[in-house]
């Protein structure tokens, strides 16, 4: 059995992100619980998983081991999982990657005041302070000396946990229409196209209710990454597959694409593909 990842809101949790994405992307296999935001106080929803109060907390299958912090989880499924290049290998990258992942887990917090993320929605007319410019400052000095360093595309050569820590940055960085240099602007998009984060961004247009207290003061714009390609839900029709792409399990929800009807286990898996199709491998292999 997977170990256990408990996350909150897919829309506006940037610390779950961060822990759902080291399972995705470096292929862990991880059962997920959602903390409903709206439900209740997320320490309280998590009273009985001592002594984690917050999200993301990760609960390990094999010894039962509580982790409660995102960095810690990084070091931990590294630890526990030395092949799936969660740092670099070459130690020099590996030194280069740690240090970027602290520096974000303990800074940038006029940043993330100001700019909570919220992938259901971009804005425009942003005017940051004095200290959010200096956080962009910060942030854009050590991706250019990353990337440089690195030759790039990612902050340390290969995706890592330092990307992973970032993911979110990339998110208010666009989200916000915040301009940076050409290199981070590249930077930022490589996260928006990435297929892990755009499965969890699909999963935030389709998972939760709208929470009102992240929403800004300003005009909004479309979501700046990748197009997507256009599906529907139906409520009729006779899908071409016989069984869910993801479960394996008999059809009960459709969609249509291109003129062609697939078939799902229930509405969340319906409803994830169509946010994003593309985002799927599982469902692409059937187009």
């Amino acid at each position: 059995m997977p170990d256990t990842l408990f996350i909150g809101d897919y829309a506006y949790s940037s610390w779950s992100m961060r822990g759902w994405l080291l399972f995705d992307r470096f292929g862990l296999a991880v059962n997920c619980r959602l903390v409903d935001f709206m439900k209740a106080g997320v320490a309280e929803q998590m009273q009985d998983i001592a002594p984690a109060r917050t999200v993301p907390t990760l609960v390990t299958e094999d010894d039962g081991a509580v982790i409660w912090d995102s960095l810690a989880i990084a070091e931990e499924l590294a630890d526990r999982h030395p092949d799936a290049g969660i740092w670099p290998s070459d130690p020099a990258m590996r030194a280069l990657a740690r240090s970027l992942a602290a520096e974000m887990h303990s800074g940038f917090v006029a940043l993330r005041s100001a700019c909570p993320m919220n992938l259901r929605t971009a804005y425009v007319g942003f005017s940051p302070s004095e200290d959010v410019v200096a956080n962009i400052q910060r942030i854009e000095t050590i991706w250019t000396h990353a990337l440089e360093r690195s030759g790039g595309p990612w902050l340390a050569g290969s995706y890592s946990a330092a990307d992973v820590f970032f993911a979110p940055v990339a998110a208010r960085i666009a989200g916000f229409s915040i301009p940076v240099s050409d290199v981070c602007r590249d930077y930022v998009a490589a996260h928006l196209a990435d297929p892990s984060f755009r499965r969890w961004r699909a999963l935030g247009l389709v998972q939760g209710e709208t929470l009102p207290w992240y929403a800004q003061d300003l005009q909004t714009a479309p979501w700046p990454g990748p197009s997507v390609r256009a599906a529907q839900a139906v409520e009729s029709g006779e899908p071409e597959n016989d069984a869910c792409p993801y479960s394996g399990k008999a059809p009960t929800h459709l969609m249509q694409m291109d003129g062609r009807t697939f078939g799902f286990c229930n509405a969340t898996c319906r409803d994830k593909t169509v946010a994003d199709p593309e985002a799927w491998p599982a469902f692409m292999a059937l187009v």
